[in-house]
């Protein structure tokens, strides 16, 4: 085995994505199924697609993700809030996959804003990524966003992550936009436009700004009544329900944090840039970091002590 080779991956719940490095160059990049869709096993999934990797001869393999759910490969219990890197390294879950030593990093667990349970898996790698991309984020009070099916607001403080706060924007989106009658008072079944997305989005914030999230249940249903009424196109009225839906996250965050003041967005660019609009228009600021950069800069900072944690059967 070679001690600067390593294998990486993030594995969610609908897509895998693994990286063979050395030192700290990509070599190969290579994606897969998610938890969520495998055929077979996650250990013979994985197995199965780092096979001609092997000759290389990778020393490790770490990965973030529901793949330590209890859904996933081994369930890797949550470490408690608060945390830095050294607490989540130290609860790292080892495992033996055909001769190959992988370490499964846990996800974290805390009392949220509203006093109650919270959990995260795999955003914890992305958000030591960003501290180590910009070590200012380590210093003093500092408050992240990671925008998703799934959407967490963190705060971290001197480094560590003191508390949570998720909301299932992406989820309800898509389930509204595919399982309910919002999507259906106006017809579009032709190409998406874009400008009408973006207007509608645009529309459903200032509202939010206009009106504040405590009503969003009943602005949600002028989804649908802004189509038969007013005319709006289907594309309007999704970009208007999502603006609505992030809008009102927002908003509901800003109460529960303070000033907003600069928020660190973690995530994939399109849906970081809707979040920066609804950041903007409730007075903070924001600044982008790529969330595949994060991932890989975070599995790095764990691996720099791959015997610590806690050693399972494969």
């Amino acid at each position: 085995m070679d001690p600067s080779v390593t294998i990486f991956g993030d594995w969610g719940t609908s897509r895998l994505r693994l990286y063979l490095r050395q030192g700290k160059s990509v070599l190969d990049r290579r994606d897969g199924p998610g938890v969520g869709a495998l055929t077979a096993s996650p250990r013979d999934t994985f197995l199965s697609l780092v096979g001609d990797w092997r000759e290389a001869g990778p020393s490790r393999a770490l990965l973030c993700g529901m793949v330590g759910s209890r859904n996933g490969w081994v369930e890797a219990p949550y470490a408690p809030c608060p945390a830095g890197a050294a607490d989540i390294r130290e609860r790292l879950l080892h495992l033996d996959a055909d001769g190959l030593p992988v370490a499964i990093v846990p996800g974290l667990s805390c009392i949220n804003a509203l006093g109650g349970p919270d959990v995260m898996r795999g955003e914890e790698t992305q958000i030591l990524g960003a501290l180590a991309m910009n070590p200012d984020l380590a210093k003093g009070r500092r408050l992240l966003a990671l925008p998703g099916t799934h959407t967490k607001w963190v705060v971290v403080e001197d480094g560590a992550i003191t508390s949570f706060l998720t909301a299932p924007v992406g989820e309800i989106f898509a389930l509204l936009r595919e399982h309910s009658i919002l999507a259906r008072a106006a017809s579009g079944d032709g190409a998406e436009s874009p400008d009408q997305v973006s207007a509608g989005f645009a529309r459903g914030v200032a509202r939010i700004v206009e009106k504040g999230p405590a009503v969003l249940p009943h602005l949600i249903f002028e989804t649908r009544s802004r189509q038969l009424l007013d005319g709006l196109s289907k594309d309007e009225a999704m970009g208007f329900l999502s603006g609505l839906l992030i809008g009102g996250d927002t908003a509901s965050a800003s109460s529960w944090f303070g000033n907003l003041g600069q928020v660190s967005l973690i995530g994939a660019p399109a849906l970081s840039d809707l979040y920066a609009q609804a950041i903007a228009a409730h007075g903070g600021s924001s600044v982008a970091v790529d969330g595949d950069a994060a991932v890989l800069a975070g599995l790095t900072t764990l691996s720099s002590t791959k015997n610590s944690g806690v050693h399972v059967l494969a």
